[in-house]
């Protein structure tokens, strides 16, 4: 093999950008989250048994992995001038035949199975009683994969720091090196979703209706229930991007999230979300019990929406309405005060117009791209014109609500001027009936909440909400 007609290539963090195994697993608990427990009983039984043991649990898609397309395309280059190409791995033979049987470029595979796992020195051994010694170039990217160069003729060095660089070259030559993609800060702060965060300001709701925003003890305690709850948000945002990788990959802007392209690998979200969890509970308990039992409720069923509920049609939508109105009974909560009956019912159909609009312009993305249902989604193309009905119909609902709470008694209490309140009513149902027909444009973003707060029609039908309800609220000639 002296002609060194062999190129072998890693998987893992090389073909693709992820690791497969850490996607396996998440799959793994996705599905099936009691049989985390099982892990480390799998894993007690050696490496190899487990990615077995993995591969025969899941079945990760290797259709939409985050490839490494400059590699793959330098690959099919070097395999016209009659190189043959080997994806040698350590991953589980079962998936790395499979993306072999996805990319058609290789002309061979070697892989772990049940009983070996081929890394680091293992692999080279494979390598050379196939090829000989020197017999091959190898393309890795970790500090696993040295062994394996030092059997090599040639390095390809692909996504690898400039530490392992070094210690690459006083083993062989680099032949080939594809450069790490870039990674900043705001990527990881991207992770944390601190936009979202906004809609937390819905906790700070049942002060400003009950006329105590004033009061800065209550404010104060607010402010602390308002990071406790954007902690626990940005840990759920995580969790949900980890549960939902494959669907994200299928999103023509999901794609782009930091997990779903592997622009940070698994492992950084399974670190940072329980460390986000414990600091929120812990500001949580600061600010009081019942908050604390309303955050806990919140991350309970937000976790369940991630695994099972966004998946049942229908009842994902009554769930996030739900977890929108939940943050405004956790405010309520922090400050000792009753949400009213009426608060809380604009609340459920007001977001449940909301939700079934994510919904709605879910699948006008899909149906522009010429597909039939949103993936990861039990909703497929026809639901469209019942899903907007819905939406219309649970928005309006929301109008006629807040329309005979300000003809209600509380409001001739409340307010100095209650008539006046009464303009809200035009304002609102103007704002959902805009908000639905950009919806059916197709020009609504996957979240209608981000969506109006960088539309400026909404920002002043918002501002004139709040000015509505100050004027009525002040005495004439005061």
């Amino acid at each position: 093999m002296s002609d060194n007609k062999i190129i072998a290539v890693d998987l893992d963090g090389t073909l693709t950008f992820t690791d497969t195994l850490h996607e396996s697993v998440v799959l793994l608990i996705r599905n099936n989250p009691l049989k985390l427990f099982k892990l480390p009983f799998w894993l007690a039984k050696g490496k190899a048994a487990f990615k077995a043991k993995l591969a025969d649990q899941v079945r990760l898609n290797v259709l939409t992995l985050p490839y490494n397309q400059p590699l793959i395309d330098w690959l099919k280059k070097e395999r016209k001038k009659g190189k043959r190409i080997v994806l040698c791995s350590a991953t589980n033979e079962h998936i790395a035949n499979a993306v072999a049987d996805h990319l058609k470029i290789f002309d061979d595979v070697i892989a772990s199975d049940a009983s070996n796992n081929l890394k680091s020195t293992k692999k080279r051994n494979v390598l050379e009683k196939h090829f000989g010694k020197k017999g091959y170039d190898y393309a890795g990217n970790s500090s696993a994969d040295i062994e394996v160069w030092v059997g090599a003729r040639r390095a390809i060095l692909v996504n690898t720091n400039n530490i392992l660089n070094e210690k690459v070259k006083k083993i062989t030559t680099i032949s080939q090196h594809f450069l790490p993609r870039n990674i900043t800060f705001l990527d990881y702060l991207a992770t944390f979703r601190v936009h979202q965060w906004l809609k937390n300001l819905l906790l700070f709701v049942p002060l400003l209706v009950s006329h105590q925003i004033g009061n800065i003890q209550a404010l104060s305690i607010l402010i602390l229930a308002f990071l406790s709850f954007s902690l626990c948000a940005s840990a759920v945002y995580i969790i949900n991007d980890l549960f939902d990788l494959e669907s994200d990959r299928y999103h023509p802007r999901k794609r782009n999230r930091s997990f779903a392209s592997a622009l940070l690998p698994i492992v950084v979200g399974a670190l940072i979300a329980p460390a986000l969890i414990v600091a929120s509970l812990a500001l949580g308990w600061m600010v009081g019990t019942k908050f604390l039992v309303c955050l806990i409720s919140y991350f309970i069923l937000t976790t369940i929406y991630s695994m099972v509920l966004k998946r049942i049609t229908l009842v994902d939508c009554l769930t996030l309405a739900t977890l929108y109105t939940a943050r405004i009974i956790a405010g309520a909560a922090a400050v000792s005060i009753t949400p009213s009956f009426w608060l809380l019912l604009f609340s459920i159909f007001i977001f449940l117009s909301l939700a079934f609009m994510k919904r709605y312009a879910e699948l006008k993305v899909q149906i522009q791209d010429g597909n039939t249902q949103t993936h990861g989604r039990a909703y497929v193309f026809t639901d469209a014109p019942l899903v907007q009905t819905l939406g219309v119909t649970s928005g309006y609902s929301a109008v006629l609500v807040l329309a005979l709470y300000l003809q209600s008694e509380i409001v001739m209490i409340l307010y100095a001027q209650p008539l006046l309140t009464l303009f809200a009513v035009p304002l609102l149902l103007f704002w959902i009936s805009r908000m639905w027909m950009e919806s059916h444009k197709g020009k609504m973003h996957d979240d209608p909440i981000i969506f109006a707060i960088k539309d400026k029609a909404s920002l002043v039908v918002a501002i004139l909400f709040l000015i509505t309800f100050v004027l009525a609220t002040t005495e004439i000639g005061s």
